[in-house]
């Protein structure tokens, strides 16, 4: 008969096998109950000096669904840490592994039991492991608990860190596209995050760049979704995804290439296009949920926009007027929600009616705007290596005499 070694933490392990498989029998009178809690142990020890660690997980975990109903909070959190900390005695990060897949598998089974303790079970695990896969698998298994059991609200504040997880995980492209998507499906169910949901949809649909064409059919409905929570979304105005592959191959698509021709003119085009676009697919608007009259007004802080990036500098208010179609009172208050929006960074010339741009925004970041602002970089280093090199050609002028003199008093 194999004996218990004498570390608390086994001694820990046997007491979660001996209390959970009470509880499994307890229904069955103590006559039942005794020797099968006594088997239980027994393996329980056996692997315990074998360094069983992925059958002793399994072992611990068959009764442990019982534990959500019939203990307390407290109790499941300290029994399951118990059973996730097994991840930490094994040497074999394929055992590790599998010990993980035991663990997420059960809490999984019953998301809309308890699932706040649930989440808190498996953040621990995640803070055990040491292998990066295990920890990226871990962190999706919470995502789709947090969906399932509907407490998205705790795991949000982790996608601020997503950046530094993907250095730390380093996983593929198949694996930041699960990982990105599944955080704009739970963005997007707020709608005051529309734009990290839009964000991370965005870096979803760049993960496809150099894709051929059937991998980039996968990714059809997204780029659709992303065009539409654009058009819909009221505070953002910039676009970048006009030119990805994922969302370029809309363009000639039977079903989405009217979509695509919308992102198009909102990002490029002005008002007065829109306009032309609803008469001929007003339906269609209605469709993807689209508000004309919404639209309407996003077009015509976007055709401002457009305006203040003239090379002059100025925009007539008359010609704000025209292109937004509004009325001559109306001016002033549309420049205004621009300014506000921090779209444009202008003064009103009220005397002279015109609006005086000190400081436009680009509709689309992309290449142009890339080159263009290297080309800034450029002068701006040039510039400075000018001042440099006149700081120091003055300072050898002025410092010369003073040294010759020191050389004389020598």
């Amino acid at each position: 008969m194999a004996t218990v070694v004498p570390t608390s933490e086994e001694d820990a392990a046997l007491s979660v096998v001996r209390f959970t498989s009470e509880l499994a029998w307890a229904d069955a009178g103590p006559e039942v109950a005794e020797p099968q809690v006594s088997r239980l142990c027994m393996e329980a020890e056996e692997f315990i000096v074998m360094g069983k660690w992925l059958e002793l997980a399994s072992l611990m975990i068959t009764s442990a669904e019982l534990i959500f109903s019939k203990v307390s909070e407290k109790d499941i959190e300290s029994i399951f840490t118990i059973i996730c900390n097994l991840v930490t005695k094994t040497v074999n990060p394929d055992e590790a592994m599998e010990i993980v897949k035991v663990v997420t598998a059960k809490i999984l089974q019953q998301p809309n039991e308890k699932p706040a303790v649930r989440l808190k079970i498996l953040i621990n695990l995640y803070n055990l492991l040491e292998t990066p896969y295990c920890q990226f698998y871990v962190y999706m298994k919470t995502l789709n608990l947090a969906i399932d059991g509907k407490v998205t609200e705790f795991i949000i504040p982790s996608f601020k860190k997503i950046d530094y997880f993907l250095k730390d995980w380093k996983i593929g492209i198949p694996e930041q596209r699960e990982l990105f998507l599944a955080i704009s499906n739970i963005l997007k169910e707020n709608r005051s995050m529309s734009k990290d949901a839009l964000k991370f949809l965005t870096s979803y649909l760049a993960t496809f760049l150099g894709e051929d064409a059937q991998v980039l059919s996968e990714a059809k409905e997204e780029a659709a979704h992303a065009i539409v929570e654009f058009v819909r979304a009221p505070d953002i105005f910039q676009c970048d995804i006009l030119d990805m592959p994922a969302v370029a191959q809309l363009e000639k698509d039977a079903k989405y290439g009217l979509l695509y021709e919308l992102l198009k003119i909102f990002v490029t085009q002005r008002l007065d296009a829109y306009l032309d676009y609803h008469t001929a697919n007003s339906t269609l608007l209605k469709t993807y949920g689209l508000v004309h009259e919404e639209c309407i007004a996003k077009m015509r802080l976007m055709s401002l926009v457009d305006l203040s990036s003239d090379a002059s500098g100025t925009i007539p208010y008359e010609l704000i007027r025209d292109t937004l179609q509004i009325n001559d009172d109306e001016v002033e208050l549309w420049v205004v929600r621009a300014i506000t929006a921090k779209l444009i960074d202008c003064k009103l010339d009220q005397m002279n009616q015109v609006v005086v741009v000190s400081h436009p925004t680009d509709r689309v970041f992309g290449q142009h705007q890339w080159q263009a602002l290297r080309t800034k970089l450029v002068t701006w280093r040039g510039n400075v290596a000018n001042v440099i090199t006149t700081i120091q050609a003055n300072k050898i002028t002025e410092d010369g005499p003073q040294a010759a003199q020191g050389l004389v008093a020598r």
